[in-house]
């Protein structure tokens, strides 16, 4: 349905927001039918588009850049959404502010990359940690204990902290 949709859009000349929007939505679908090259790719594709469009310091370009981020966590490419986390993260801080929702939640996705690696430093682990801490704790301030989003910050904390424990440990 969404590749007609953005067939159609194409050849009636809608904006290219909004054909950007339909293939954030395709790619979104190719996602969840597995064809993971394909979404990877529409959303690389979304994100020029954005960042033609719009620049590297808007809210849109941002967001896009963290699915694409996500999309590399769920597929176990960690490295890479590492990269894109790491390009973006000061931007999205700078524009939208530290208790902006994309900002916390780059942040934690970039502190659940760096515990979820395998090969990952003490310092990654350490710096895992204090940024979960640190998201948890505004997301606590912002939202309060009992919403779901921080109870989800609060567990990947515990992970992180399980993790660096363990990783201090063989160390020792």
């Amino acid at each position: 349905m969404y590749e007609v949709e953005l067939s159609l859009m194409r050849r009636f000349g809608k904006s290219e927001d909004d054909i950007l929007r339909v293939q954030g939505n395709l790619a979104t679908t190719y996602n969840l039918l597995g064809r993971y090259e394909e979404a990877i790719s529409m959303r690389r594709d979304v994100y020029s588009g954005f960042l033609r469009l719009n620049g590297a310091e808007n809210v849109k370009t941002l967001h896009e850049a963290y699915n694409i981020a996500q999309l590399f966590v769920s597929l176990g490419r960690l490295e890479e959404a590492k990269r894109y986390l790491r390009s973006m993260m000061h931007a999205t801080r700078r524009v939208l502010g530290e208790s902006h929702d994309l900002t916390l939640k780059m942040r934690l996705l970039h502190g659940q990359t760096l515990y979820c690696d395998k090969d990952a430093s003490l310092d990654d682990l350490r710096e895992a940690v204090t940024t979960l801490e640190d998201v948890e704790r505004t997301s606590r301030r912002l939202l309060g204990g009992a919403h779901p989003n921080v109870r989800s910050m609060e567990e990947s904390l515990r992970q992180a902290q399980a993790v660096l424990r363990a990783h201090e440990a063989r160390e020792s």
